[in-house]
């Protein structure tokens, strides 16, 4: 009886010990398979060129290259967001590319030039980036199919002139009235060996949709992150060097949150073979007409009040340090220099599209506002061909008589803003700009 008892209790402690060595493998074999399930494998690191089989592991990001990432930046917009301007005529994406040390080159210098253009005069950048250094803020307008011709663009720099679009920040405008489509890229993109060439048939929509000039000079300006920005249009090139004169410049001058400091602008005969080295060569080319100011032949006042003649009188060449020449004295209405100043100047007022009013408006503004208009020397800008007004389409004559009906109002609005008429307008009829 007894020995039957202790068969029995070592039968039972027999069996209890592999059920719970059991339990334990159970929890034990869980334990893994979770942590395996929450912790996998991470993919291997090469020390040599990889396999040419894909790789087993998955998600692997840090196997695909950086050129499949960056090289069609604008074809990851998404066409149904962006932000829409005050009247809802437009759509702004800001940032679609960003350069990857725009950051930085913003960081290090003082100045971030802003501009804007239409696609069929974006290749003039090219001109603008090879001359500045800096930071370049660009905003293009786009619509329709054009956006296929921006993804184009934009891929062939990224690998035809990757200096040039590391330091760029561009930003797109697109019309409601013409929705962009991301269309599929151009046979060019991608083709080092042929520069991109202006669609020649960019333009036709423009004479119903007016080109939103300060929609897309805002734009350009908000976007810059640097003390200073130097507003011009894509098609003026500034001197060599500017970007680094205007650094030191800056650096030593004492602050002025009230002065705008105003390069002068040159238009440059078709004849001139290349680019002015330094101030003393654009004003040689002044004497012989083949340099003369900006707009002097279509609209005298655009930059009269800058007085290029003491400018060139007051000497300087590629020696000098940038320094201010002289104010403005004499400013009158209609004046528009492009100018070096904090972003805190007033925006440039949306309602004026196209052509007529669209910067000598803002510059009004600036003037009631008690800034101080330095022209700076040696420095300069150009723009490539002289201008005439027989160049000038019917159309542009039309979109300047409109704005001209919204700068009534407007200069009645400053007035209520200010309590101020300097030039008087209010008592006389308004000039007429061409």
């Amino acid at each position: 009886m007894g020995k039957a008892r202790g068969n029995g209790v070592w039968s039972w402690r027999c069996r209890w010990s592999v059920v719970s060595i059991a339990a334990i493998a159970l929890v034990v074999y869980n334990a893994v398979a979770n942590m395996w399930l929450l912790h996998p494998p991470s993919c291997p690191v090469h020390t040599t060129p990889p396999p040419t089989d894909p790789p087993t592991c998955e998600p692997c990001i840090d196997t695909v290259p950086n050129a499949a990432l960056d090289d069609d930046p604008i074809s990851r917009i998404d066409l149904r967001l962006g932000r829409w301007d005050g009247s809802r005529s437009y759509k702004l994406f800001d940032n679609a590319v960003v350069g990857d040390t725009y950051s930085e080159v913003s960081s290090n210098y003082h100045v971030c030039l802003a501009t804007q253009s239409s696609i069929e005069r974006l290749h003039e950048l090219l001109r603008t980036a090879a001359h500045w250094t800096g930071p370049i803020s660009v905003a293009v307008l786009v619509a329709g199919e054009e956006l296929r011709l921006l993804r184009g663009f934009t891929t062939w720099l990224f690998r035809c002139q990757p200096e040039i679009y590391s330091r760029i920040a561009l930003h797109v405008t697109i019309p409601a009235a013409r929705p962009a489509t991301h269309g599929t890229m151009p046979a060019w993109a991608r083709d080092c060996e042929t520069p991109p060439l202006p669609p020649e048939d960019a333009i036709t929509w423009k004479v119903r949709h007016p080109y939103p000039q300060n929609h897309m000079r805002n734009l350009a300006r908000k976007n810059c992150h640097t003390p200073y920005v130097f507003l011009v249009d894509v098609d003026i090139v500034p001197s060599k060097g500017m970007a680094d004169a205007l650094d030191k410049f800056l650096a030593t001058t004492p602050k002025c949150p009230l002065c705008a400091y105003v390069v002068p602008t040159y238009e440059l005969d078709q004849r001139v073979a290349k680019f002015p080295a330094n101030k003393s060569e654009i004003v040689r080319l002044s004497k012989r007409k083949l340099a003369i100011p900006f707009h002097r032949k279509v609209f005298i006042y655009n930059q009269y009040a800058s007085n290029f003649s003491r400018w060139e009188a007051s000497g300087g060449n590629e020696t000098s340090e940038t320094h201010i020449s002289h104010d403005v004295t004499n400013f009158e209405l209609l004046y528009e220099p492009f100018y070096v100043a904090p972003d805190t100047v007033p925006a440039h007022d949306e309602r004026f599209l196209g052509y007529g009013f669209t910067r000598n408006s803002q510059v009004y503004e600036m003037f009631l506002n008690g800034y101080q208009f330095k022209v700076l020397s040696p420095i300069f800008t150009v723009h490539w061909g002289l201008q005439a007004r027989t160049n000038r389409p019917l159309w542009r004559e039309r979109q300047n008589e409109k704005n001209r009906k919204h700068f009534e109002t407007f200069k009645r609005e400053l007035f209520a803003r200010y309590r101020k008429d300097p030039l008087h307008l209010l008592r006389r009829p308004q000039q007429k700009k061409t």
